[in-house]
């Protein structure tokens, strides 16, 4: 049987900023979702200075002039929609079916999941529970639960292949088979997911799942994809801390909840 211990994340895409050619202005940031943010947060005063070359241009601010100043005040004022311009896309690999359950209640991102009506599942792998530590009697409980369950998923299925022989298309077979056998399968079976998020979605998904609250899985995965998004743009994601707890596992919090 194969058990996963840690998910997979995989940063599939992020946007360009190609600016306007006719408005006379540059942000001082190199990263394009950053860049489009405070676009986007400008045209609403039309802020991008007197040289612009825009109808009532209007002067910078003092103390917004720079992207990280101008984001910073975006976060505290939480005027949250000019961030929902910039997007990202992840793959997770290597979470569960209770993860994912969870994860596509955040109705602000968008989901291409792997189907069990097509993909036989007779070889899947099983996501480890952080809870339960191997060697100890629940792995064992465990484990035989998942193996179990993939063996009479196979036994199932091959029923069910039978049972719908004299269906002439051999893709319907195969899903109809596959969608009856699958009802065995627990929700610690593994998955894949392609998600994409604009930066408003992607904070309240980590200001709810990378809470001390939320669920030990999905909150390793929001934390992990907090890493990324750090990485990717610290101005929208650098007011989140991650602090360590006394169980080994990790928490995020910000100071700028509610975004």
């Amino acid at each position: 049987m194969q058990i996963v211990r840690e998910p997979r994340i995989t940063l599939l895409a992020r946007q360009q900023f190609l600016g306007a050619p006719h408005i006379r202005w540059q942000s001082d940031t190199d990263v394009p979702a950053q860049a489009l943010a405070e676009f986007a947060g400008r045209i609403c005063y039309l802020s991008f200075g007197p040289d612009a070359g825009l109808e009532g241009g209007h002067k910078l601010i003092a103390g917004r002039t720079s992207n990280a100043d101008y984001i910073a005040n975006i976060l505290e004022v939480k005027h949250g929609s000019v961030i929902e311009h910039a997007v990202w896309t992840f793959l997770f690999e290597g979470i569960s079916r209770s993860l994912t359950h969870e994860l596509v209640r955040h109705r602000h991102l968008s989901f291409s999941q792997l189907s069990q009506r097509y993909v036989d599942e007779s070889d899947v792998a099983f996501v480890l529970p952080p809870e339960i530590r191997e060697g100890t009697p629940a792995f064992e409980v465990w484990r035989r639960s998942c193996e179990r369950a993939n063996d009479e998923y196979r036994e199932l299925l091959a029923l069910i292949e039978q049972q719908v022989g004299d269906e002439p298309k051999a893709t319907l077979r195969r899903k109809r088979a596959r969608q009856t056998a699958r009802s065995l399968l627990p929700n610690a079976t593994e998955t894949k997911i392609v998600v994409t998020g604009n930066a408003r979605a992607w904070r309240h998904f980590i200001e709810l799942r990378a809470s001390a609250t939320a669920e030990t899985e999905i909150r390793r995965l929001a934390v992990a994809v907090l890493r990324v998004l750090q990485q990717e743009a610290p101005t929208l994601f650098g007011d989140f801390r991650i602090l360590p707890r006394e169980d080994g596992t990790e928490i995020a919090e910000t100071a700028h909840p509610g975004v």
